[in-house]
């Protein structure tokens, strides 16, 4: 009987660790005059890092502002990363 307890109790506290509270944090930047940088937090509940890892840092952008026809010197992006 206590080795079924013990053996129960193992296996919920393994399971427990698993699931987090995580927060995916981006960065938006850009270089342009008078532009403002923001950051965007998105929060995920009892979650596997596996699977909002690849998810969050997806959003990771980097690229050139374009202007009707014309490719601008300044650099607009997002960076994201897993908390």
């Amino acid at each position: 009987m206590k080795k079924i307890f013990i053996i129960a109790a193992v296996v919920s506290l393994s399971m427990a660790s698993c699931k987090k509270d995580l927060t995916c944090e981006c960065v938006e930047t850009d270089n342009a005059p008078g532009s403002v940088n923001s950051t965007t937090v998105v929060t995920y509940k009892k979650v596997k890092k596996k699977n909002v890892d690849e998810n969050c840092v997806s959003y990771s952008t980097k690229e050139t502002a374009v202007s009707i026809g014309t490719v601008s010197p300044y650099l607009t992006g997002e960076d994201c990363t897993l908390k």
